[in-house]
C-alpha cells in the first residue's frame, strides 16, 4: 500500500510542477504599455475609400444583376425533397440485431471462499500414512494408487472424489487417512487398510486451484479468515479432489478444503 501511494503521488508531482511553472511564466511576462493603447495611429481606422461611383458603373449596370426570368419562375427540382428519399430507412440508425440483444452474456462465479457447509458421512475404504512435507504429495499419490489397485482388482468403482484427512502436522510432516467412498465392501485388505466412515459434521469449504506445493497460500488464507471471523477449527481438516490426482497434471489440480469447526 505505501509503494502504490508513492507511485500516485510520483504521477501527481510532475503535473503539479508542470502547473505552477505555466502560472509564473504568465506572472512574468510584459504587459502592454498605456502609451501603445492609447495612440492614435493604432485606433484610428483607415480612410474609407471613395464612395463617387465610376461613370461606366453608373451608366450600364451590370447583366448578371437581373435575375433570369426562367430562374425567378421555375425552383430548382433539386430544392424540392424526394418523397422516396425521405422515407428511406436508410436515413434511421440500424437497430442491433434482435439475436445479440437476446444472448445473455455468461455469469462467472467465483470458488466458494469459507462458506458453510455441511458433510455427510460415506463408506470409504483407507488407508493410513505418515508424510513428510518435502515429499508429500508422492506420498499421497502412493496412497492413492494402492486404494485404485485394491478397488479394480475387485471390480469396485468408487462412488465418489478421493479425499485425504489429516489427523495430525508438525513441523517435518504429517499423518493422514487416504479414504475414497465405495458402495460395496472391498475384501483382502492389508494390514494398513479398512473399513470406515468420512468425516461429517459443519465445515467451512475453501477451494484451491493449483499445484499441492502452493496449497501454503491458500492455507494462509484460511487462517487469515479463521482469525478475522473468531472462528476455531478442530485439529483436523479435509481435501477432496475434484479432479483426478493420478491422472491430472499437478498445475491443473481442484481441491475443495474443509474445515470443521469447534
Amino acid at each position: 500500500m505505501i509503494r502504490f501511494r508513492r507511485l500516485a503521488l510520483a504521477a501527481l508531482i510532475p503535473a503539479a510542477a508542470m502547473s505552477l511553472g505555466l502560472s509564473e511564466v504568465l506572472a512574468q511576462a510584459p504587459s502592454p504599455s498605456p502609451a501603445a493603447s492609447a495612440s492614435p495611429s493604432s485606433t484610428s481606422p483607415a480612410p474609407a475609400p471613395s464612395a463617387s461611383p465610376s461613370p461606366a458603373a453608373s451608366a450600364s449596370p451590370a447583366p448578371a444583376q437581373t435575375p433570369s426570368p426562367a430562374a425567378s419562375a421555375s425552383p430548382a427540382p433539386a430544392a424540392t425533397p424526394s418523397p422516396a428519399a425521405s422515407a428511406s430507412p436508410a436515413a434511421s440508425p440500424t437497430a442491433p440485431p434482435p439475436a445479440a440483444a437476446a444472448t445473455p452474456a455468461p455469469v462467472q462465479t467465483a470458488d466458494p471462499f469459507g462458506l458453510e457447509t455441511t458433510l455427510e458421512a460415506k463408506k470409504v475404504v483407507m488407508v493410513k500414512g505418515t508424510a513428510n512435507w518435502d515429499s508429500a504429495f508422492d506420498t499421497l499419490i502412493d496412497a492413492f494408487k494402492a486404494l485404485n489397485t485394491l478397488l479394480d482388482k475387485q471390480g469396485i468403482k468408487p462412488s465418489g472424489n478421493a479425499m485425504i484427512v489429516y489427523t495430525s502436522t508438525d513441523d517435518t510432516g504429517f499423518t493422514f487417512l487416504a479414504e475414497i467412498p465405495v458402495e460395496q465392501d472391498p475384501k483382502n485388505l492389508s494390514k494398513d487398510m479398512s473399513i470406515g466412515k468420512s468425516p461429517e459434521g459443519k465445515v467451512l469449504k475453501f477451494v484451491h486451484r493449483g499445484s499441492y506445493d502452493n496449497m501454503d497460500n491458500t492455507y494462509e488464507a484460511i487462517t487469515n479468515h479463521l482469525d478475522d471471523k473468531r472462528l476455531e477449527a478442530k485439529d483436523t481438516f479435509i481435501e477432496e479432489y475434484l479432479t483426478d490426482p493420478l491422472k491430472t497434471a499437478e498445475d491443473k489440480l481442484v481441491i475443495n478444503v474443509f474445515v470443521p469447526l469447534k
